[in-house]
């Protein structure tokens, strides 16, 4: 068994939380370490090599203008000139009765916020009038902010407001279940509520769409390698056993590498940068009268995760010149053409892929792939718990049929290859009530800190709550040394009439 250096903060976990923990305490001079059990970034945004079919695959994320901390972190590491941004969303209902697909488009025009959207949002044909109304109507709810609380599911709130069946097919469900990622009875309106303000409401420039242009953990790679240019050291392939609490104060974290071996990595400082139930397993790890098992590990039995699937197709000729779509009517909710993105946006090569940290590729670059081979469309599935029990063939047939229905040509396509993704534990459910259940990042005591998207962060299972809680984890650490550093932004400020119906949360 090994010993490893003693940095300043011991970071467990590469995904967004991890990574944003340890470009913050590297940038404000601490020595940090971060270890991976994969190896490649990105956490639950990651990219791998499918090995039957030897392309790289993940399951797409996106971001909104509105995710400040992200945006700001990508910015600061060069990941942001890889985005790409749209100023608009298409809506798409499928063929019926030899009809073809009819197309709705939402964008901001020339109207102050919060009416940014209200003329493209009048003339979209998927809503009548009736439907229009009941949706504006409830969107006043959100107008000054969001509720405070969390106890109401966004089904009684649906209900309350008297939303059409229509209205919530084609306007809230594409939205808030492809953002919250599961159903109306298990997502809080406060959080429903905090999507609309933010990214329909508030500000045009806060709905804003975008799009990495690189697979995932090679787009998240870029943050890694600004931590490691910082000093940061990042260890791949690290699996840690157990951590503990040494005499000397020091946290101890037991690990063992690619090989096997077993290696003691000590801190004064612990950020577990996992999902809840990683650090629950760890927790555990600790012995039964230990403050912080005591403490958190109750807590973590009230999170509840929701699926997500994926549907990777690559057919011979191009179906649509849609670069991304919500598809209406259908399991899918988000179409997105991966072939189209890529192939627009201009990458930049990076000069030396070998990493500090034991030979390891700091970005997960991916080999590349000849984009003649098949055009490249990704499928979303979002809350897909009916889809977990169900054979990857079964899904796939499902959801060749609908996506035909939205574009003729694959009827006439050949499909080259395909994948079906399912991650069960893909995020946390943001249910009623959950949010006294939360824990702050310093939450643990005796320098042991949490971070991810499901701690207090102030944000649902996204990839900003999840950069948010990382630098609040960051600034815990760096408070209990003396250091008042703030490394979270604010998020954007309301613009045209927002500014006087938006009140301070």
């Amino acid at each position: 068994m090994t010993h490893s250096p003693t940095p300043d903060v011991l970071i467990l976990g590469a995904g967004a939380a991890g990574l944003a923990a340890a470009v913050a305490l590297s940038g404000a001079g601490a020595s940090v370490c971060v270890l991976e059990r994969k190896p490649f970034v990105g956490g639950r945004a990651y990219s791998y090599t499918h090995p039957a079919l030897n392309r790289v695959i993940d399951s797409q994320h996106v971001l909104l203008g509105c995710c400040t901390n992200l945006v700001d972190l990508c910015r600061l590491s060069g990941a942001a000139d890889h985005i790409r941004w749209y100023d608009s969303i298409t809506f798409l209902e499928p063929s019926r009765a030899n009809a073809p697909p009819r197309r709705s488009q939402i964008a901001a025009g020339s109207l102050p916020a919060p009416a940014h959207n209200t003329l493209s949002f009048l003339r979209a044909p998927m809503l009548s009038l009736a439907d229009k109304s009941r949706i504006a109507m409830g969107l006043l709810e959100f107008l000054r902010g969001y509720p405070a609380r969390d106890d109401e599911p966004f089904s009684a709130w649906l209900r309350r407001t008297r939303q059409s069946e229509c209205a919530i097919r084609h306007f809230w469900e594409p939205i808030v279940v492809g953002t919250l990622n599961d159903t109306f009875e298990r997502c809080s309106t406060r959080y429903a509520g905090q999507v609309f303000h933010e990214s329909f409401l508030n500000s045009a420039a806060g709905g804003r769409f975008g799009i990495p242009a690189q697979p995932l953990s090679e787009f998240y790679g870029w943050v890694a390698r600004l931590a490691q240019q910082q000093g940061a050291v990042l260890r791949y392939r690290t699996s840690v056993r157990s951590i503990e609490r040494l005499p000397n104060r020091l946290w101890q974290v037991v690990a063992a590498d690619g090989s096997g071996q077993v290696a003691r990595h000590t801190a004064p400082n612990l950020i577990l940068a996992l999902p809840f139930e990683q650090t629950a397993r760890l927790l555990a790890t600790l012995p039964e009268g230990s403050p912080q098992r005591g403490q958190i590990l109750p807590l973590l039995g009230h999170f509840t995760h929701a699926p997500i699937t994926t549907i990777h197709l690559w057919l011979d000729r191009e179906v649509t010149d849609l670069e991304h779509a919500a598809l209406l009517d259908t399991r899918i909710q988000w179409l997105f053409n991966k072939t189209q993105i890529r192939r627009k946006q201009q990458t930049r090569r990076l000069e030396g892929t070998e990493s500090a940290a034991e030979g390891q590729n700091p970005l997960g670059q991916s080999p590349a792939q000849n984009p003649a081979e098949g055009h490249y469309l990704e499928l979303v599935i979002s809350a897909s718990h009916a889809e977990l029990p169900q054979t990857p063939d079964e899904i796939l047939r499902s959801a060749m049929a609908e996506l035909a229905s939205f574009f003729p040509e694959v009827r006439r396509a050949t499909l080259l290859q395909s994948a079906v993704l399912k991650e069960a534990r893909a995020t946390f459910s943001v249910t009623p009530g959950l949010d006294r259940f939360r824990p702050k990042p310093d939450a643990p005591g005796e320098n042991l800190y949490l971070a991810g998207d499901w701690t207090q962060s102030g944000w649902p299972s996204t990839m900003e709550g999840a950069v948010r809680s990382g630098r609040l984890a960051a600034e815990a650490v760096a408070r209990a040394t003396g250091n008042n550093a703030g490394f979270l932004v604010p998020g954007l400020p309301p613009a045209g009439l927002m500014k006087w119906f938006s009140v301070a949360r």
